[in-house]
Order: structure tokens, then sequence, then C-alpha cells
């Protein structure tokens, strides 16, 4: 445990010594949020969104990419210098997923810049973005079913319940859904990486007690990095993720659930993520079929947002929700 701590002290003090040059990095290159009207899935615009987020206009994105390279390289440096039992497999499936999320985000966020000016969409078209997401993860979990051996899911009162060969769809849903969870929800200053830290600091226990201590480190330095950077994310952030980092660091929390084999618990420790996607597919899905939205607005903060709560508040207070969460994901892996 006093190496897991100390990695996780050094991430942390790794990433924020380099965020503030970084930070003037991007200014320089003028990676910036554009002045640009964003429409939804259906191409329609979305002017609630625009008016709660166009003071934000001129923030630096892109933490994800900085976020990435320091949690990848700590983690094989500290791999190779510790004695702890190393799986490769293991290893190979998180940094394959952090990787190519980020390198998917990381176009995306090209496409934004690209279309800062003179377009009428802002960013990768959500369909293209959606069916690479799926090539991503249907690779990431054949990896899981052929390598790793995972072909069952846990249910309490059920026992094991294996799926077979339709683990790896269902491990993709879960990796896509995650991702685009995670995206969805660092639409506020802080509070995907909030939550994130949250959700890690409990897989971390989890790990630790099933003796996984490849996985342990994984986390313990992406917690570090990631604390780091939400001290420069919170209201009013410096900088933000961009979509290298939330779909990124979506797709790895799930992951990570996926290894643990605790895919209820992981339902409930992101039960925040979980909330604000699935608001966001109620409205979608009574878009598509019945030509009319259920909801008065979606992803649920920015309905919070439209009854009038300031957004320090909603972040507060999705942190505490968080962690009741995260208690209760606890509770129902460990019980017997």
């Amino acid at each position: 445990m006093a190496q897991i701590l100390g990695l996780m002290l050094l991430s942390l003090f790794i990433t924020f010594i380099l965020l503030i040059p970084f930070i003037d990095f991007l200014y320089k290159l003028k990676i910036r949020r554009q002045k640009q009207k964003t429409v939804d899935i259906f191409d329609n615009p979305t002017p609630l969104f625009d008016k709660f987020h166009s003071w934000k206009q001129g923030t630096p994105f892109g933490g994800g990419v900085l976020i990435i390279t320091i949690v990848s390289i700590l983690t094989l440096w500290s791999l190779g210098i510790l004695n702890v039992a190393v799986n490769l497999w293991e290893v190979f499936v998180l940094l394959f997923t952090f990787i190519s999320f980020g390198l998917l985000g990381f176009y995306d966020d090209l496409k934004k810049l690209a279309n800062g000016k003179g377009s009428p969409f802002f960013g990768l078209r959500f369909r293209y973005k959606f069916l690479i997401q799926w090539i991503l993860a249907l690779i990431i979990a054949t990896v899981l079913y052929t390598q790793l051996g995972y072909t069952f899911i846990f249910i309490k009162g059920f026992g094991l319940a294996s799926l077979g060969f339709l683990f790896i769809p269902f491990a993709a849903f879960v990796i896509v859904s995650f991702a685009n969870a995670f995206n969805i929800a660092d639409g506020l200053d802080g509070l995907s990486c909030g939550l994130l830290l949250i959700c890690l600091g409990a897989f971390l226990v989890i790990s630790g007690n099933q003796l996984d201590e490849s996985l342990g480190v994984f986390i313990a330095v992406l917690m570090g990095s990631i604390a780091a950077f939400l001290y420069f994310n919170i209201y009013k952030a410096r900088i933000w993720l961009g979509d290298v980092g939330s779909l990124s660091l979506g797709a790895v929390l799930a992951v990570i659930g996926l290894l643990t084999g605790k895919i209820i618990a992981l339902a409930f420790i992101g039960g925040v993520f979980v909330i604000e996607i699935g608001s966001s597919l109620i409205q979608i899905l009574s878009k598509k079929f019945l030509g009319r939205k259920i909801l008065p607005v979606s992803p649920f903060h920015l309905y919070l947002q439209k009854i009038g709560w300031d957004e320090p508040k909603i972040v507060m207070r999705a942190w505490l929700l968080g962690f009741f969460f995260a208690i209760l994901g606890l509770y129902i892996a460990f019980i017997r």
C-alpha cells in the first residue's frame, strides 16, 4: 500500500508541475473553445446549452493529452521497477483503451478547431464517432474474452452468470456507454473529474482486496494525475479535458470495472454517470420515436441549470451523490 500511495503522490506532483506550462502552451497554439453554436445528434440547435456555456469561450482544452501521456509512461515505468505481479494482457487492455479512445477524442478536438469558423457543425459527427467507439470497444472486449478469459458477470443472489461469446458485445456496450456518459458529464467545470476520482478510489479498494497489483498501480497513478488536473479544472476552469480526455477516461473506467468483475457494482459506483447518460438517452429516443421531448431538457445537469441552480452548487452536490453511490457500490461488491 505504501508503494501505491507513493505512486499516487508522484503522479500528482508530476502532473501539477507540468500543467501550468502545458496550459500556456495551449494558449500559444490557440487550442481554445471557439465561438460556435452547437447542435445535438440530430443536427438541431441547442440554444440552452449555448446560453450556459457562452462565457466559457476561450478556455483551452486538451488536458487529456497530458494525463494520458503521464499516466501511460508512469504506469509502464512503475510496473518495470516495482516487484509486483504484472498481467501483461491486463496492462495492454488498460493502455490500449486509454490511448485508442484518446486518439479518437483527439481527432474530434482537432475537427472542432478546424470547424470553428465557417462550418455549421462542431466537431466529428456523432454517427461516425459512435461507430469508431464500437469498433474499439469490440477489440477491447475480444481481448478480455480471448486472452483474459472473461466470460461471466457476477449477480448478487444468483452467483456467476456465464455469457460465453455474448460477453464481447456486452462488454463493448459497457465501454461505449461509460465513454459517452463521461463525455456528457464533462459539461460542467470539475464535474466529471471529481466524480471519476471518487469512482477510482472505490475501485482501488476493490483491486486491493483482489490483490490485483498491476491494476492497483494503474488506478493509483491515474488518481494522482486526475487530482492534480482537478485543481485547475474546478469552477472557473483554467483548462478542460477535451474529448481526448473525456472519451478515454470514461472508457478506461468501464474497463477497470470489467477487469474487477464487479459489473453491477460499476453501475452503482458510476451512478451519477448513469443518470447523466440515462437522461440523455431518454431524450434521444423520445425525439426519434415519439417526435417530441419527454424531459424538459437533458442531460440532467443542464436541467438543474435551467431551473436556476448555480454551476458550483450542481457540481458539489453531484460529488456528494457520487460519494454515496461509491459507498453503495462497495457495499454491493463486498456483501456476502
